[in-house]
């Protein structure tokens, strides 16, 4: 992965705090000249850094009105099996993140649906019903908050400053 700048560091914290600025917005924040800006942001993409960005959207706004995290515990741990299921858990349209974990489950799956009879069917005949899950347990989300800044540690040389970005 591409070493990082201060610039680049300056580059991204401002995209996280609003990735609808202006080239030329951006530009004037991290003081650099908008045609050099945007190539610095193409760079960035390029190279995997900067991955995408994305709408926040209100959930409930389109029919959501339940999440719920799903710790799953799979019966065989080749890479083969994991990569499978973890492909048929992306496939299903209600399944907003995937998560590969260390410890007593294997994945934490995040599902955005519109009712609890939802997602009960979902848990019962898309999940359950796979040979290779030996376990599953749902457990409703009440509310949560997201940090969109990503704690940077390493340093504009690529040395680890260990500070979390401070």
């Amino acid at each position: 992965m591409k070493s990082l700048d201060r610039i680049d560091f300056a580059i991204l914290g401002e995209l996280q705090k609003d990735a609808r600025l202006s080239n030329k917005e951006l530009a004037g924040r991290v003081g650099l000249a908008p045609s050099s800006c945007l190539e610095r942001v193409r760079n960035l993409q390029q190279s995997g850094v900067l991955r995408g960005f994305h709408a926040d959207v209100a959930p409930e706004a389109i029919g959501v009105e339940l999440e719920a995290m799903i710790a799953m515990r799979l019966t065989l741990h080749s890479r083969k099996t994991l990569s499978d299921f973890r492909k048929h858990l992306l496939a299903q349209p209600e399944v907003i993140q995937v998560f590969r974990t260390s410890g007593a489950n294997d994945f934490l799956v995040h599902v955005a649906v519109p009712n609890a009879a939802y997602l009960r069917d979902l848990t019962f005949d898309r999940f359950a019903t796979r040979a290779e899950l030996s376990h599953m347990e749902t457990a409703i989300i009440f509310d949560f908050d997201r940090n969109w800044m990503v704690p940077h540690y390493r340093g504009s040389d690529g040395g680890k400053t260990g500070n979390g970005g401070a």
